[in-house]
């Protein structure tokens, strides 16, 4: 394959497309891979090398990795809560995934590498009230992360750490807390909660039928960051100096119910608000502790989140409208 300065694996992703853009708009050349036909794709980037291929097969790992210098590994089956405690078998067998293309960086010899983890590598006992105490990176030890998809970025943290120290391959990771922005998933069961509840309130205000519902008691927290912020934090942390897990979040804590008023405000209407109590929630509290990022960057993720959402639901709003007709 022809040389290019930078693999985005999953770059049919939500993220990756957002990052093969902004990769594309510095002048990089970028092979973007993913398993989805690129029907199916987030975004499709007409000056990238596009290519449609299952990763966590050695030998296409092998052959879309050769002759790149830099990669993200981005690819993982993965969706908001519903999907991950529903699937958690699909979850874990990411890690063919992400241990092929480990085996294909070092191989290649890429100059660096760059991890994509996730909050739910925490230990599930530090997240068990709604007024969390942030987490530090410190916290994912004792184990105890989210079942399947937690066990699975936490053991491929592990392996990035390991083929660093024994093969020399530079490897740099972030743990990215719930990630949300325009031409994100915002239906069919993989979607987060920021799609979700701009998608519900958008057909709320489209169809006049002011009412949602929400899964669990709307009480638990979360902190979200912006898409635009994701990208520039991953793009610094590859670049630099630190090979220890970061956190990649915002700091902004807020409830579901929170969220909702902040969506509602945005829409112009308020909703009647069904509580289902029994549908997946996640842990009731998850809050980024923000010292390390700042410590070894310099920077830290600070897009409001109502100014993002009011960028996600102004688009959510469109496609939402154009799916109804």
């Amino acid at each position: 394959m022809a040389p290019v300065d930078v693999l985005v694996a999953g770059g049919g992703g939500f993220i990756g497309g957002h990052l093969v853009a902004d990769l594309l708009s510095q002048g990089l050349s970028v092979r973007s891979v993913d398993v989805k036909p690129q029907s199916e794709w987030y975004q499709v980037h007409p000056d990238a090398q596009n290519a449609v291929a299952d990763l966590s097969l050695l030998d296409n790992a092998l052959e879309h990795t050769e002759g790149a210098r830099q990669v993200y590994m981005l690819a993982a089956d993965m969706g908001g809560m519903g999907f991950i405690e529903n699937n958690k078998a699909l979850c874990m067998l990411t890690v063919l995934t992400s241990t092929h293309m480990l085996e294909a960086a070092r191989k290649h010899e890429v100059e660096r590498y760059f991890y994509s983890s996730s909050a739910c590598v925490y230990a599930a006992d530090k997240q068990t009230d709604t007024d969390i105490t942030a987490l530090k990176e410190a916290d994912a030890y004792p184990a105890m992360p989210e079942d399947g998809y937690g066990w699975e970025k936490l053991f491929t943290e592990r392996m990035c750490r390991h083929f660093e120290e024994d093969f020399g391959l530079t490897t740099r990771v972030a743990r990215y807390h719930n990630v949300y922005g325009p031409e994100g998933t915002w239906t069919g069961g993989r979607e987060k909660a920021p799609a979700a509840v701009c998608r519900k309130i958008a057909t709320a205000a489209i169809t006049g039928k002011h009412e949602l519902e929400i899964w669990g008691d709307g009480e638990q927290t979360r902190s979200f960051m912006y898409i635009d912020d994701c990208v520039k934090g991953s793009q610094m942390i590859l670049h630099g100096d630190s090979n220890v897990p970061v956190n990649l979040g915002s700091d902004e804590l807020v409830s579901i119910n929170q969220l909702v008023d902040i969506v509602e405000d945005i829409a112009g209407i308020k909703c009647e608000r069904n509580y289902k109590l029994d549908a997946p929630q996640g842990v009731r509290g998850r809050n980024s502790d923000n010292t390390q990022i700042k410590e070894t960057y310099g920077w830290a993720p600070s897009i409001t989140l109502a100014d993002g959402l009011a960028k996600t639901y102004a688009w959510v709003y469109d496609e939402v409208k154009r799916s109804i007709g």
